[in-house]
């Protein structure tokens, strides 16, 4: 992957998309699901799928709202790995059982996260350790794919230190562990409160190296801190709602806001040299992960500008639809 991404800068390395935007819970922060959406077509989803592969992305993450309540999940995965793509997904896990992780195992499935964000659920989250950990159990048993635990921080969670528990837990059943901090409703920088902050950089020393490296921008978000980087959403990262549009990210939908059947290269070209006014204060770790191989390279000469018009006109700030 790593390899693939210096050589070009004219594929994506990660593309996040979205197959289900229905949900079975409803975490008051998450701006990502409805309750009523149906699942995209198998068929509608299979183009989208062999589109991302045609313009060389390394890895597709399937996510949601909660992709498990995908009908035909498998055959998209299986899908993904035909054509020679890393497959990936994100879900809440509350759907998991022995025969359901064999089935992903069967897929082809090469990563799962599942995000926890408390011990005991409560108002803001039912993604707690107490209803999931049978599920981490199931999952250590029987899973054949790597499987990372993200726990978080921030954004109202009530009890910081229950993301130390839940980093534990995560490797004591011999999965990898990260934390992450959750942004406002328009993924900008939310500062941590001081107990926060300690948590933070607690969690932060149980990561893998190779995580650290690649995470490294939270510690700035941490302590409050702009970065200053290149986001290469839209080129490096996409990610593809169920309308089969291409947007920036989960939080700034609606550009570019092209269909991905119509993404081109030249559209790759075009938005990783494009700056992002919403970059500096962004706390969505996809955007940054991507945009890390290319930090030292290419800077960014055009500002954003609405769908359909010339990069010419002044910067204007990106709003989720």
């Amino acid at each position: 992957m790593i390899a693939k991404g210096l050589a070009s800068t004219d594929h994506p390395v990660l593309a996040h998309i979205i197959p289900m935007r229905r949900c079975n819970l409803s975490c008051t922060y998450c701006n990502e699901y409805d309750d009523f959406s149906k699942p995209v077509p198998v068929d509608t989803m299979y183009q989208r799928l062999d589109r991302l592969a045609e313009l060389g992305t390394t890895i597709i993450t399937i996510s949601g709202g909660e992709p498990l309540l995908h009908p035909e999940l498998d055959q998209l995965i299986a899908r993904v790995r035909k054509n020679g793509v890393i497959s990936g997904m994100i879900t809440n896990g509350y759907l998991l059982t022995a025969e359901r992780i064999q089935r992903l195992n069967r897929a082809g499935l090469e990563h799962l996260q599942i995000s926890i964000d408390n011990v005991m659920p409560d108002a803001v989250s039912k993604k707690s350790l107490k209803v999931l950990d049978k599920k981490l159990q199931l999952l250590a048993e029987h899973a054949e794919f790597h499987v990372n635990i993200n726990s978080v921080v921030g954004g109202g969670i009530h009890t910081p230190q229950d993301a130390l528990v839940i980093g534990r837990r995560a490797l004591e059943l011999g999965f990898t562990s990260t934390i992450g901090i959750i942004h406002d409703g328009d993924g900008q920088l939310q500062p941590l409160a001081d107990e926060e902050r300690e948590v933070y950089l607690a969690m932060r020393s149980m990561e893998k190296t190779n995580y650290s490296r690649i995470n490294g921008f939270q510690d700035n978000i941490a302590h409050g801190r702009e970065n200053d980087w290149r986001c290469r959403a839209g080129a490096r990262y996409l990610y593809i709602c169920e309308e089969g549009l291409v947007h920036y990210c989960s939080q700034q939908r609606g550009y570019p806001g092209k269909h991905l059947l119509e993404y081109t290269t030249a559209d790759i070209r075009r938005e990783y040299r494009t700056a992002k006014p919403c970059a500096p204060r962004c706390t969505v770790a996809c955007a940054h992960q991507t945009s890390k191989m290319d930090f030292w390279r290419d800077p960014q000469t055009l500002p954003v500008s609405p769908v359909g018009e010339t990069h010419t006109g002044p910067l204007i700030q990106l709003q989720p639809k």
